[in-house]
């Protein structure tokens, strides 16, 4: 479209070109390139796509649901005050849903590791005015290796006791549950209170300790039950030490140093 303006009586010509858009008085009608189009319906379609396959992989996953994922589900549910369906929900939609076969497998992980913290997540009901999202903490229960998460709510766990294959029937025998708190990152706090007020209780109420036929009256199991509240112990000094710390007050010495002109007035402030 070419058009002449004057101004100052001079005559301006420009060239623009047509790039989708027609422009009539102060109206725009957009009119997007079949290239763009194409793009736009392509996406669409893939994530129609990905989101029938991901409710596919979830049909999949709660069909091989069995007794050992109920015991991991249940245990789950009553720690973490979350439904059974509402964790089951949780655990055949996460990506690491693979874990939990690795640690029923003979000889497999020797533990399963559930974070239950909030989580950054996207919400598009509370856009700012640029257009962009806000980002709100939501709680969240996950699957983790326990290596690249921060670590600051609480921790779902299972041990395992033996390298022989979790079957329905021995799950309850061989694998061992535990929670771990870490609310706003206190970890030292968190393990002081799971070892002191869990931990060392049920170790010293502990009546079968396997081969050793003495029991608590043996000075093997005397000596490390002795160490591990000794353990205890120096983890406390060391919470109160690290909260209690001391914090020296920042001092503005240019008051100090702004009249030392000669030696003897830095021996007299010193």
């Amino acid at each position: 479209t070419e058009r002449k303006y004057h101004r100052h009586g001079e005559s301006l010509k420009t060239r623009s070109t047509e790039l989708g858009s027609a422009v009539t008085g102060s109206s725009l009608t957009t009119v997007l390139p079949a290239s763009v189009f194409k793009s736009i319906v392509l996406s669409s379609e893939s994530r129609k796509e990905l989101a029938k396959q991901a409710k596919i992989t979830k049909e999949e996953r709660r069909a091989q649901i069995d007794g050992r994922h109920r015991y991991l589900i249940s245990r789950l549910a009553d720690g973490i005050d979350l439904s059974e369906q509402q964790v089951e929900e949780i655990i055949i939609s996460d990506d690491k849903f693979q874990l939990i076969e690795q640690f029923f497998a003979p000889s497999g992980l020797k533990k399963l590791l559930f974070f239950y913290q909030d989580v950054l997540q996207k919400s598009n009901a509370s856009l700012r005015p640029d257009g962009s999202t806000n980002n709100l903490p939501q709680k969240k229960l996950f699957i983790t290796m326990g290596s690249t998460e921060d670590f600051t709510g609480t921790c779902a766990f299972f041990l395992r006791t033996s390298d022989e294959v979790v079957t329905a029937s021995n799950v309850s025998q061989e694998v061992n549950f535990g929670m771990f708190d870490c609310t706003d990152g206190n970890i030292l706090q968190g393990l002081e209170f799971f070892l002191s007020q869990i931990m060392i209780p049920a170790l010293k109420s502990q009546q079968n300790w396997g081969a050793v036929e003495e029991g608590l009256k043996n000075s093997q199991i005397q000596e490390f039950l002795y160490a591990v509240d000794k353990f205890v112990s120096t983890l406390s000094s060391s919470r109160q030490n690290i909260e209690d710390k001391i914090q020296l007050t920042k001092v503005d010495i240019d008051i100090y140093v702004r009249n030392l002109q000669n030696p003897s007035d830095y021996i007299t402030a010193g």
